[in-house]
Order: C-alpha cells, then sequence, then structure tokens
C-alpha cells in the first residue's frame, strides 16, 4: 500500500496490511540476500498506508489507518514524532518540498487536510472542504499551496499563505472519486488520477481541464510526475504502469 525510495537511492520502504513500515537496502549484486538485510521501522495499530523518507535516509514519515502519522529513526526504528489530529484513517502524505522544510501535510478519511510541524508534532493548519475521503495530498512546487484529490470527485487547491482553498477542479460529468494526484515541474498542470480509469489534466490558474487521457482498463490507483517534468507514469488496478509523455 506504501513505497517509497531513499533519497540516496540505496533503500527503498514499504508496508501495507502488516502494519508496519519495513526498510530494504539496494544492490546490484544478484548473490546478495537483500530480505536478510530487512529492517522493521514502524509499528502502527492499523494499515501503513504512506511513508516517505525525509531529506535524509535516517527518518521516514509513516501515515495510517490508525489516524496518526508518525515520523521515525531509520537505524534505531524509534519513534521521534506522532502526530495527531485526525480523527479517522490517515490515507496520504506529502512533504514540504524545500530542503529545510519541516512541516508536511495529511489527509484522510474524516475529510480533513492538515498541515504538521515536524519538530513540535503539531497541527499548524487544517482544511475541511471536501465531502468525503482524502486519497491524496501533494504540495506545489513553490511549497505555498497543496492540491488534493477526493472520493467526491474532486480535486482542490488550498494556498498556505491565504488560509483557505482557493480553487476546486471538477466536472458535472465527473462522477467517480480521484485517486492520486501531482504536479507538472512548472506548477501549471494538475493531474488526477480517478477511480472511472481516466487521468484529467487540469489548469492550475484557470481552473478549467485542459485534456482527458484513456488507456488504463480499471481504476487508476497512483499517479507521480518524474523528477525531470518530461513524463508522468500511472499505476493501475489493470495491473499496469502507463507512462505519459
Amino acid at each position: 500500500m506504501a513505497c517509497a525510495y531513499a533519497p540516496s537511492g540505496c533503500a527503498v520502504a514499504c508496508g501495507g496490511l502488516d502494519n508496519k513500515c519495513s526498510v530494504y537496502p539496494l544492490s546490484l549484486d544478484k548473490n546478495e540476500n537483500l530480505a536478510a538485510k530487512k529492517k522493521s521501522v514502524a509499528m502502527h495499530t492499523n494499515y501503513l498506508s504512506a511513508c516517505s523518507f525525509t531529506n535524509s535516509d535516517m527518518q521516514i514519515l509513516t501515515s495510517s489507518g490508525d489516524g496518526t502519522c508518525a515520523l521515525w529513526d531509520v537505524e534505531s526504528g524509534q519513534l521521534l514524532q506522532s502526530f495527531h489530529g485526525h480523527a479517522a484513517d490517515v490515507l496520504c502524505l506529502d512533504l514540504a518540498p524545500s530542503e529545510t522544510g519541516n512541516t508536511f501535510v495529511s489527509g484522510g478519511c474524516d475529510k480533513k487536510a492538515n498541515v504538521w510541524d515536524m519538530r513540535s508534532g503539531q497541527c499548524i493548519q487544517s482544511f475541511e472542504t471536501h465531502e468525503s475521503d482524502i486519497n491524496s495530498v501533494r504540495y506545489y512546487p513553490s511549497g505555498d499551496a497543496f492540491a488534493s484529490g477526493s472520493d467526491d470527485a474532486t480535486c482542490r487547491l488550498y494556498d498556505l499563505r491565504a488560509d483557505r482553498e482557493v480553487a476546486i477542479y471538477s466536472k458535472e460529468s465527473i462522477i467517480f472519486g480521484v485517486s492520486s494526484v501531482d504536479f507538472s515541474l512548472s506548477g501549471r498542470l494538475l493531474f488526477g488520477g480517478y477511480n472511472d480509469y481516466t487521468i484529467n489534466v487540469w489548469d492550475v490558474l484557470k481552473g478549467t481541464r485542459v485534456s482527458i487521457l484513456f488507456g488504463h482498463e480499471n481504476r487508476v490507483s497512483t499517479l507521480r510526475v518524474s523528477p525531470d517534468g518530461t513524463a508522468f507514469c500511472t499505476g493501475s488496478w489493470d495491473h499496469t504502469l502507463r507512462i505519459w509523455a
């Protein structure tokens, strides 16, 4: 259910219904038994929904169906900070993009998107305008805003400086939920993967749909733009990954 590369590219973290986050070292040596070097880092009391390394390989952030997020030390497995503020399952998280960013945003089944200070463990902003579960959150490239995707069939944009929702991306013809969102490198486009097997592309500033992409044969479950911004990849319940460029 959750997977993340370490910033160095030397390890990968994953977890799900086992309620824990495991970190595996990566090696090009085919004879090396990497499974034996697996390290269990995080333990929640319900499923692990998302995980993300911070700016180093040494700390990892997790969210869970137990309604909490948590920051862990990878080496020792010690809990460094826990984040309580959601009233239901936490489904997604995203770290602020700046190198010194000490904040992250989470979304959950309580229809809330919360912004957290990693150092204090406090919720510093909360937004509750969606009408159903928030499945995905993603910071705008500048870090001054974030987008969310929900089962209410809308994507929304929240400005952190204005402390409010500034845009809703929806059409009456779209009735299926949004599973995953991500921005183009410039932040001008917002890509959304939907449960009706499509990807909708939105103009962030105008709030209009600029394109709809067909190809998957089942619901789109995840979407991510490549680091260089030239393409994005989607994963689907049709058992395929597709790259769009």
